[in-house]
């Protein structure tokens, strides 16, 4: 069998890629551990010169089979799709494991293995959904493990130059989600951030309250997006709703239908500033947030849908 040292050195990795590769925590790490069975079981272990390289290959390789059979699924899904929120509180116990670290991780929750200081922020995990399977693991092997074309080229059984290609048309798709989200991963930026994002939803609580949202409305962008996901299983937007005005007005909506009624508390999604509300110790709502040059909110995605909230756990608050 693995060995518990090497089992946990590469877990975060690991699950880090296929969360990534997938938007989903409990097939990221049902595909890990899988992938870390199969590998304890092989009997040509002592074969392999690169472990970490080939750990790697079989999780890609896993979710490039997984995400093919899984786009029926996706068709047929009610409403927007977004991927499952990683989701840390403030507080919680320790700090998350970066992405190819070696120490020990404690805790089995998926998302206490996500990395969080990095480019790959939720936004862009939201705009990683505009590439194909094969082009997402180009990317994110290029662009958050840094192997080389010749290390790529192996594990998705593409020419080197192919690779090179996919990379470049890739990036071609992401234009511009790439430098928001490496803005918004700056650490200075990250603390003013998670401030606004806790403005901002005490704003809309006091929007309710009062019926005025003209706060709400100086805190938006012009042309801000709120895209929200409830899978058929909750209530939620169908369509995403655009404008300032418009965002802000569904918020005032919704709080006026007690649908905000419960305990928020400030958290980090993937890296990004965000807020979760519990009710009755269950999460019923995260809400992530994306910003403009001007510092105003562009970007809201609310995740509704009950099993996207499954590993949204705190043992050191209302939840466990």
């Amino acid at each position: 069998m693995l060995d518990t040292t090497t089992a946990l050195s590469y877990r975060p990795l690991l699950i880090t890629l296929a969360y990534r590769m997938l938007g989903s925590l409990g097939e990221a790490e049902d595909i890990v551990q899988d992938a870390l069975a199969d590998y304890s079981l092989s009997t040509s272990r002592s074969e392999i010169e690169h472990e970490k390289a080939y750990l790697v290959k079989m999780v890609t390789n896993r979710c490039l089979n997984l995400k093919q059979s899984a786009r029926k699924r996706r068709e047929l899904y009610v409403g927007q799709w977004l991927p499952e929120p990683a989701v840390r509180f403030a507080g919680g116990s320790g700090a998350p494991a970066l992405l190819g670290q070696r120490d020990s991780v404690s805790g089995g929750n998926p998302a206490d293995y996500i990395e969080r200081q990095e480019s790959i922020t939720y936004v862009m995990l939201v705009m990683l959904e505009r590439l194909s399977a094969v082009e997402r693991a180009v990317f994110l092997l290029r662009e958050t493990l840094d192997f080389d074309y010749d290390e790529i080229a192996s594990i998705v059984q593409k020419s080197a130059a192919n690779c090179r290609k996919i990379f470049s048309r890739a990036k071609e798709k992401l234009q511009g989600a790439k430098a928001d989200s490496d803005e918004q991963s700056a650490q200075g930026d990250l603390n003013v951030r998670e401030e606004q994002a806790w403005a901002f939803a005490k704003a809309f609580i006091q929007a309710a309250e009062t019926g005025n949202s003209s706060a709400l409305v100086n805190m938006l962008a012009h042309d801000a997006m709120l895209v929200s996901d409830g899978g058929g299983k909750v209530r939620a937007a169908i369509n995403p709703i655009e404008g300032a005005e418009r965002v802000a007005s569904f918020f005032l909506g919704i709080a006026r239908k007690q649908a905000l009624e419960g305990e928020l508390l400030p958290v980090d999604v993937s890296g990004q500033p965000g807020v979760v509300l519990i009710r009755e110790g269950i999460p019923v709502k995260v809400m992530v947030f994306g910003w403009d040059g001007e510092n105003r909110i562009s970007k809201i995605f609310m995740i509704l849908n009950p099993d996207k909230l499954s590993f949204v756990t705190n043992g050191n608050a209302a939840l466990s």
